[in-house]
């Protein structure tokens, strides 16, 4: 208890004189940044598992791309479960005037088996819950289409070829993707209406979804039953895989956050290391006049490591703390896109939190705190202690393995956490074998004949003189301001390159669903509305079946893009011009061929190990289309073209049945032109691309916000790790500048000499972390965004500069108390 006492004196002695101040900033944000997306991760994730099967609407569903069997409805009731049929589809809603595309869910009576409905007699009535949906000849929508098309209850929209009377305002449904993302509009109608409704025609995309639900040990029978009779385009969701695409997306924004928090704990650890070091430096003296007065280095050791664990304690708690609250504040940003009531966060985050804490005390504190302990009690009387310098290697070791260990644990991908510790330590051996080099390039330019002066001089050759430390500090200051320049600079290139990727004039609407008898009078309606005819391009539905007759299911390829390509039907289309945006990359394009041949895209080819030469077999409606590969395409997908994975020559898909679509660019002045459309012909889905985009970028700002939210955290932290490098050498040069101007130094001449050195080491840095910053930008765009990266250069160097400039400052600033300080105050002090 006696030592706990005095480990608790000293620390609160050591944060008042401001001994640990840096050090405990920089465990406070580590924890902040890991705590606080794991909070949201964890009450996210167990709101799917709580809510799983009402995400499901049942307990199991059978998911297709065509009509579901009877038989499993059969198998179904055979053993007590209830059943509930869905359709999912996208259609163009209209009043007349104005439509909207919307996501159109048809269900039967008994939708849905598992939760319920809630709907309102008004936009901003009361919410009520009901069981089962809209009768025949109604429709319920939800607040965003009825708002969109101006309609209440009462109101007729037409759906296809039906009028069909809004009954309700839909504001829940139980298994609408909606309860966290959604971008369409939903409209409920009513199963029976479809057929008349005209909507589903050969080549429409429905998923049809077959809902079961009842005793909990009838299901688990069932269920491997229909596994195990799953036909080519079936699958099966179950609690246990609930919403897999919801997961999947959660999983990609719980991997891109997890990054923003990574870079925190990765430049909190270089600060940790830095700010530690100084501490361990400027307490060996009273560590040796303690081992005069009888402490024993194994007394030492237990008051040093008890001080720092009760550090880590508090650490742990202040930054849990400031996690659970920044939670709060992302979960509120993220507000519109989760509408589901999240559960109270588990301990599981907390723990992490404190993981991380006792994990970067350990690591990057513990190697250095070691050397106190071992301090002889000659140091009184003999300043060296260079056998110190190089002891506690192993333990150096273990905190790097501790360190991506950690990084690993956070990142919950054994890929993305690889990539990033191998990514840092890549970039560290890289900075800092630049650095040795750059600053031996400085301290030599002192060399250079007397224009720059004697206080210049001697500022280049205190920075050689201190190569090593300035090593160190070149680097962490390059690692911080990497992360300062990417948030700032960087991101706004990679926006732009995304603007700068689509002309002003780029395809903004897509139409789909259109039968060949309507080809003709749809042309007319372009020419009668003075608009640029598009190309109407055949769409086939098939499957492919074979390879070289070598037939194929998802288990033949291993790569999961490839299984899921199989899994599902291709949008297959014939032609004999080459259309725009698609490029032959190898092979030769078909032409007006009157020979069975195919054009693959390269990448479908690369993920399914296709090559020119290759024969492919598709089923079509039941008609079996074989012909050798003879080309590959390379497509700019994001041109707003209509695009095709596999095109065939015109004469062999004909007879097949077809439905076309095309997109074309409708100007400002031609608004009401998609309505006449669906007027017109009502099966037509006309997708309003940009309306689409401004969702999705919409959806993106809102995630952005969020992720800047917590690069917040990395960015306190690169700033931290800039005072803290500054302070790393602080004692040394102020020991420095009060022996030279005991000596008769001018103060004009220590400035000089400081400038010198500091704008030497802000140029290094801001180099080094620009060039990095620019890497990382370049990275992102081409290898991850896939668009060319067209940085603004103005911008950048600005960044550089500016990013130099701070270093400079930084450093001056904490040497004007010197400055300003008596020589004889400044020895005594640092004696």
């Amino acid at each position: 208890m006696s030592d706990l006492r005095l480990a608790l004196a000293s620390l609160r002695r050591d944060l008042r004189a401001g001994e640990l101040n840096l050090l405990l900033l920089a465990l406070v944000l580590a924890v902040a940044s890991l705590c606080s997306v794991a909070f949201l991760t964890d009450r996210i994730g167990r709101a799917l598992d709580r809510d799983a099967n009402q995400l499901l609407g049942g307990d199991l569903v059978i998911t297709a791309d065509h009509p579901v069997p009877p038989s499993f409805a059969q198998e179904a009731r055979q053993h007590g479960l209830q059943i509930a049929e869905t359709w999912l589809f996208s259609s163009m809603i209209s009043t007349g005037e104005q439509a909207e595309l919307a996501g159109v869910k048809a269900a039967d009576p008994a939708y849905p088996l598992r939760g319920s409905l809630r709907v309102r007699d008004r936009m901003d009535g009361p919410e009520r819950i009901v069981r089962g949906g809209p009768s025949r000849g109604e429709a319920w929508l939800d607040e965003r289409l009825a708002g969109a098309l101006g309609v209440g209850v009462g109101d007729q929209v037409g759906v296809g070829l039906l009028r069909l009377r809004v009954a309700e305002i839909l504001s829940y449904e139980p298994d609408r993707g909606a309860n966290f993302f959604s971008l369409a509009p939903r409209l409920l109608m009513n199963l029976g209406d479809v057929a008349a409704s005209g909507l589903v025609q050969p080549g429409s995309r429905v998923t049809y979804r077959l809902h079961l639900a009842g005793d909990a040990a009838a299901v688990a029978h069932v269920e491997p039953s229909v596994k195990a009779r799953l036909g080519r385009g079936e699958s099966v969701e179950s609690i246990s895989n609930a919403r897999p695409e919801l997961r999947d997306m959660l999983d990609r924004a719980h991997r891109f956050l997890s990054l923003a928090a990574l870079l925190a704990v990765v430049l909190s650890a270089v600060a940790v290391g830095l700010a530690t070091r100084r501490f361990v430096l400027r307490h060996l003296d009273a560590c040796a006049v303690m081992r005069c007065f009888g402490a024993t280095q194994g007394f030492l050791l237990r008051l040093i490591l008890t001080e720092f664990a009760l550090l880590g304690v508090f650490a742990a708690l202040l930054g849990t703390l400031l996690g659970l609250l920044l939670h709060l504040g992302l979960a509120a940003m993220l507000a519109k896109l989760i509408e589901a009531e999240l559960p109270l966060p588990s301990v599981w985050p907390a723990l992490q939190g404190g993981a991380a804490s006792l994990i970067l005390l350990i690591g990057f504190a513990l190697p250095q705190l070691l050397r106190l302990g071992q301090v002889s009690t000659l140091r009184v009387l003999r300043r060296e202690w260079a056998s110190l310098e190089t002891s506690g290697r192993l333990v150096w070791l273990a905190a790097a393995i501790g360190l991506a260990a950690l990084m690993m644990w956070v990142a919950g991908d054994m890929k993305l956490g690889a990539w990033v510790t191998g990514g840092f330590a890549v970039a560290i051996a890289v900075y800092a074998a630049c650095a040795r080099v750059l600053i031996g390039v400085c301290a030599r330019l002192r060399h250079f004949p007397g224009a720059l002066g004697a206080g210049w001089r001697y500022g280049l050759a205190a920075l050689g003189r201190r190569a090593a430390g300035a090593t160190v500090q070149a680097v962490a200051l390059s690692l911080g301001l990497t992360a300062m320049l990417l948030l700032s600079v960087g991101h706004s290139d990679l926006l732009d390159g995304w603007r700068h990727k689509l002309p002003a004039d780029a395809p903004n609407r897509f139409v789909l669903n259109m039968q060949p008898d309507q080809l003709e009078p749809i042309r007319a309606l372009f020419v009668a509305e003075k608009l640029p005819v598009p190309d109407l391009l055949p769409m086939i539905r098939g499957r492919l079946v074979a390879i070289n007759d070598r037939p194929i299911a998802p288990q033949s390829f291993a790569d999961s893009r490839a299984q899921r390509l199989v899994e599902r039907e291709f949008n297959l289309s014939h032609s004999a011009r080459l259309q725009a945006g698609n490029r032959v990359v190898a092979g030769a394009w078909h032409g007006n061929s009157k020979v069975p041949e195919f054009s693959v895209e390269q990448g479908i080819a690369t993920s399914l190990a296709l090559k020119v030469g290759d024969r492919l077999i598709f089923d079509v409606a039941g008609t079996r289309v074989e012909a050798p590969v003879t080309s590959l395409r390379a497509l700019e997908w994001d041109s707003m073209r209509v695009n095709f994975f596999v095109i065939g020559s015109p004469a062999m898909l004909a007879g097949q049945p077809t439905s076309y679509i095309t997109s074309f660019y409708l100007p400002p002045g031609h608004a009401t032109f998609s309505a006449s459309l669906t007027r017109a012909f009502p099966n037509l889905t006309v997708i309003d691309a940009s309306a689409i985009l401004g969702q999705l970028q919409q959806t993106m700002e809102t995630l952005i916000g969020a992720v800047k939210l917590v690069f917040g955290f990395a960015l306190l932290a690169g700033l931290v790790v800039m005072a803290a490098a500054m302070q790393s050498t602080h004692d040394e040069r102020a020991h420095e500048l009060a022996l030279l101007r005991t000596l008769g130094a001018r103060d004009a001449q220590l400035r000089r000499a400081l400038l010198a050195e500091f704008l030497a080491l802000g140029l290094v840095a801001g180099a080094l972390g620009l060039l990095g910053a620019v890497g990382i930008t370049w990275a992102l765009a081409t290898q991850v965004f896939s668009f060319g990266f067209q940085p603004s250069w103005l911008g950048l160097a600005a960044g550089g500069l500016a990013a130099a400039g701070a270093v400079v400052i930084t450093g001056w600033a904490g040497t004007r108390k010197v400055m300003r300080a008596a020589p004889l105050d400044s020895l005594r002090a640092l004696a």
